[in-house]
């Protein structure tokens, strides 16, 4: 029987899962720092699987001081940011998945680069897909046409957030980035390191 706590945006949070993450995150890691490979074998994912390319945009995400390195502060930020943060807050976070380069734009490489990753996730997870018929090229296209207002072949993060605001169907094709939690979540229960 796990303790749950409701959130202002009435999410729970299940305080034992949390409590299991902080014991694990102090067994693996009694330096007190996540390293990227340390990152992938905590959450159960191999390092050249499907998930690893995503693994990796998100250690960059909540690697929020760009160190190369999560701390239990930038890990339990960007849990909070999961499991509490609001659709705007989980876009900024999204954006900065995409944005590989930290440079501010997301642009047609690094929009590939993910959608691929997701592609192959869902792939590899059997999650159904309801856009499986088009290509990860005709994806990247349709959210370049949806979301780049300026047509400058960039995704500032205002553009980004605004298509996703605006467009279902940019909102869906990013889900798997709205819904860290879940993926988290996904990769701890396949995890055979618990």
């Amino acid at each position: 029987m796990g303790q749950t706590q409701h959130t202002e945006n009435s999410e729970e949070i299940d305080v034992k899962a949390l409590q299991d993450m902080y014991k694990k995150f102090v067994m693996e890691c009694p330096s007190g720092v996540l390293f990227l490979h340390e990152f992938k074998r905590f959450f159960g994912v191999d390092p050249t699987g499907e998930a690893s390319d995503y693994a990796e945009n998100m250690f960059r995400a909540f690697d929020r001081n760009g160190d190369n390195t999560i701390d239990f502060l930038e890990f339990v930020a960007a849990l909070n940011l999961v499991f509490r943060g609001d659709l705007e807050h989980k876009l900024r976070w999204s954006f900065k998945v995409y944005d590989k380069d930290s440079n501010g734009y997301v642009d047609r490489d690094e929009l590939r680069s993910i959608i691929d990753s997701i592609y192959r996730i869902k792939k590899g997870t059997k999650t159904d897909m309801s856009d499986s018929q088009l290509t990860v090229d005709e994806v990247v296209d349709r959210l370049l046409q949806a979301v780049d207002s300026d047509g400058d072949g960039h995704i500032n993060m205002e553009e980004f957030i605004r298509g996703a605001q605006q467009d279902p169907w940019v909102l869906n094709m990013l889900k798997l980035d709205m819904n860290p939690a879940g993926w988290v979540l996904e990769q701890r229960r396949k995890s055979a390191h618990f």
